[in-house]
């Protein structure tokens, strides 16, 4: 097999930024429409003249209801986390206290566009001040403010172009909505100045197999239609690459493309199992899981519930739990019940106003208020393992004490579920990961939250990207604990965070014993590819010398040093 790496690519003038994944692609840029530049004191004309006020309030509404229509629309026609998304966002057009508030500005008599920014803007800096996932809304309440003024004065709404050949979508930031309605036949890369490696474009990216490369300063400058090498492996953006450049991004794809023939079970050289898994969010998703994965390591469930005035019913919920286990043919399905709360709020099980709603009420805290919700979920799950003879291994997210965990698991065998376990999300999980196992089957380590809360870092914050990185000593002490309890107990320890989908650290779960990592379904190829070349003994050792690390830089490379060169070079390590 020709391979080549990262360091191998010729160097270009270009620009850097954080990547995500690590494919590369040559194509031309496609500059996202921007949100539209519009004075807030204009006035609304009807035929040259100042609209009546009557008239006004019902262009605002109306701009409102079709948004939320469009986004509702979007919603219904994706899958997964783009999905789930994109539905938590036309809830939020559809905010009868964000457009009350609109409207009362404009009966008042402010000019439209004012009244939207002034309310738009209050609710952003209550949101950044709340901090955590409600702070990652913030893109997602600005593109719902874009889209009703331009629908207002009567301007195309904002966003991605229409695409005539496959292109590299770049954008300063781009909303969930706007990522959700690209055509993924014609999208080859999507860069952006803002955001940052676990914020939702890059996941949904990640989820869409997209190469991505966030807070590149200087995109939006590109002119359409520039040739640009994306590499998300190294993190570049090369306009105008040359020759040397292509061949090898070439010879890198000609080698991911064999690497995604072998579908065999994950192993290292040895023969040491490590199950390899999909994540997935709704029922129609594990029908989309292909011969690759083992099975389904994280099935959201949330995508369920939202958009809905009341919580789906026993028999729908059990339904769509029998379509995915039907759809995956008794491979393994680990389902994280209702994670719902903070950015992910119901309209049935809205909480009082919280000054920091991701240290709040969210997850399995619900049934502190809802346990309505969670006694209906486990039930419905119990009905689909008796309707499929399938066994699903059931969830909780954030659990932060053995109390909580055993109060879920004595709710969930009462309903009939077998298989129980719990996420680790939060240091307090980590810590006590032993004293949660003698209560639960297994645990399964959120590494995205898990570092956000570690770091004290909100996900969103491109800028504090570092503190997320992945190879942080502190995170990944945590991870060491939790696996090596789950070692003691001789329980499943799993991963489904961003983490899993990285080759090299894939390597280092596996040498401290994680037992199963499960990740978007384009990123099992070279995680196979990369656990399957090393034997379990190496795969401590790089452990071992990754805990000794000081910095997160310094951990990667003792990595690094200690993997098989060819397969640094076939993976573009």
């Amino acid at each position: 097999m020709t391979t080549t790496s990262a360091a191998d690519t010729p160097a270009g003038t270009g620009l850097r930024g954080v990547g995500v994944g690590r494919r590369a692609v040559v194509g031309p840029v496609a500059q996202v429409r921007p949100a539209p530049d519009v004075a807030p004191d204009a006035p609304l004309l009807v035929d040259g003249a100042p609209a009546t006020p009557a008239h006004v309030r019902a262009v605002v509404e109306r701009a409102f209801a079709d948004v939320a229509a469009g986004l509702r629309a979007q919603a219904e026609g994706a899958a997964g986390t783009v999905r789930d998304v994109l539905a938590a966002t036309a809830q939020m057009a559809d905010d009868a206290a964000l457009r009350g508030q609109v409207l009362t500005r404009v009966d008042g008599g402010e000019p439209p566009v004012a009244a939207i920014d002034s309310v738009v803007d209050a609710f952003a800096a209550m949101f950044e001040q709340a901090g955590g996932y409600l702070a990652e809304r913030v893109t997602d309440l600005r593109s719902v403010r874009d889209r009703v003024v331009a629908r207002v004065v009567g301007l195309p709404e904002p966003g991605v172009p229409h695409l005539a050949q496959p292109s590299v979508v770049v954008a300063r930031d781009l909303a969930p909505a706007d990522t959700a309605a690209l055509d993924l036949t014609q999208v080859l890369a999507i860069v952006t100045e803002l955001g940052g490696p676990t914020g939702h474009t890059a996941i949904i990216a990640g989820q869409l197999g997209l190469p991505c490369v966030v807070r590149v300063d200087g995109a939006t400058a590109l002119a359409d239609g520039t040739v640009v090498a994306v590499d998300a492996a190294a993190g570049t953006v090369t306009p105008d690459p040359d020759d040397a450049v292509r061949d090898a991004f070439e010879r890198r794809r000609a080698a991911d493309a064999a690497l995604a023939q072998d579908t065999g079970p994950g192993a290292t050289a040895d023969g040491h199992a490590v199950a390899l898994l999909a994540n997935i969010g709704t029922a129609a998703d594990a029908q989309r899981v292909g011969a690759g994965a083992e099975g389904v390591g994280l099935f959201r469930t949330e995508v369920l519930f939202l958009e809905r005035t009341q919580a789906p019913t026993v028999d729908e919920q059990t339904d769509a739990y029998a379509a995915a286990l039907r759809a995956v043919d008794g491979r393994k399905v680990v389902v994280r019940t209702l994670d719902a709360g903070a950015d992910k709020p119901l309209a049935f099980a809205t909480q009082p106003d919280e000054e920091n709603p991701a240290l709040g009420v969210r997850g399995y805290r619900l049934v502190r208020s809802h346990a309505e919700l969670l006694d209906t979920q486990l039930a419905a799950l119990a009905r689909a393992q008796e309707a499929t003879g399938s066994t699903p291994w059931v969830m909780a997210p954030m659990i932060a004490t053995p109390d909580e965990a055993r109060d879920f698991a004595a709710r969930a065998r009462a309903a009939g579920v077998a298989t129980v376990g719990v996420m680790v999300e939060v240091p307090a999980a980590a810590l006590r990961a032993r004293d949660l196992l003698a209560e639960v089957d297994f645990v399964s380590i959120g590494t995205n939250d898990l570092a956000q809360y570690t770091m004290a870092t909100d996900r969103l914050r491109g800028e504090l990207a570092d503190l997320l990185d992945v190879w942080q000593p502190a995170v990944l002490d945590l991870v060491a604990t939790t696996a090596r309890a789950g070692l003691e107990a001789g329980k499943p320890v799993g991963v489904c965070g961003e983490s899993a989908a990285d080759p090299l650290m894939a390597l280092v779960l596996v040498g401290l014993g994680v037992t199963s990592l499960s990740m978007a379904a384009g990123a099992l190829p070279a995680v196979r590819y990369a656990v399957r070349h090393h034997t379990r003994a190496t795969c401590e050792a790089i452990a071992g010398a990754v805990l000794r690390a000081r910095t997160a830089a310094d951990a990667r490379a003792a990595a690094l040093a200690l993997v098989d060169p060819d397969v640094a070079a076939t993976l573009a390590l």
